[in-house]
């Protein structure tokens, strides 16, 4: 079996679009994917990413992410409510303090320690990006984590006791290593394909090597 990395982000509206597609692959074709969480561009480089001053690529990816979204036909609010990273939307600022992606984040690692990885990220990223608001609180997260098979509880605890950070930052030098640095990034063989929209080059690429499902 065909092991595909994927550098992904519960920030990322591309990761969140990207997830379906994903999930399809695995199932057309003999492959295993390898959900490998990195924390959002914005509070790994923030120091070199924004700019105030110019405001034309933070608004590009709002609209071109709820375009696509209404292309692929999944619902999609943008920024979510709250958004994952604490961010002044006026100054582009990121706050030092990141307490809701960090949770996310260490989810997602102990999510594929499990064997669930991708399903989580899919049901999660449905519940932040699809509309539901104040995701972070009550009992969302603890239902998207049951409707795969995973105790959030559980999950919280082994979180508290282990090195999740350290596998994120692990992903953090794979993904660099991989020769790209934005998400959501897929790698088969050495080879990096950056983008949702580049799933159907995937595919060729994997038909090529013989993998597909008969």
């Amino acid at each position: 079996m065909e092991v595909i990395d994927v550098y992904w982000s519960f920030r990322s509206p591309y990761s969140y679009l990207v997830t379906p597609d994903l999930v399809k692959l695995a199932q057309d074709y003999d492959v295993q994917i390898n959900l490998k969480v990195v924390l959002p561009i914005a509070v790994r480089a923030k120091s070199s990413l924004f700019d105030a001053s110019n405001r034309k690529p933070a608004m590009y990816i709002v609209m071109d992410s709820l375009r696509r979204a209404q292309f692929l036909g999944l619902p999609m609010i943008f920024p979510p409510k709250p958004d994952p990273v604490v961010q002044n939307y006026e100054t582009l600022e990121v706050a030092e303090d990141q307490p809701l992606i960090m949770r996310l984040a260490k989810l997602g690692v102990e999510a594929q320690r499990r064997g669930q990885g991708l399903a989580f990220a899919q049901v999660v990223s449905a519940v932040i990006f699809g509309g539901t608001e104040d995701w972070d609180k009550g009992d969302h997260l603890a239902k998207a984590a049951r409707s795969v098979g995973l105790d959030l509880d559980e999950m919280e605890k082994a979180i508290a006791a282990s090195d999740h950070l350290d596998e994120i930052n692990r992903n953090h030098a794979d993904l660099d290593a991989a020769g790209h640095w934005g998400v959501p990034t897929m790698v088969v063989r050495g080879e990096p394909f950056f983008g949702q929209d580049r799933i159907d080059t995937l595919r060729w690429r994997l038909d090529q090597y013989g993998l597909r499902r008969i």
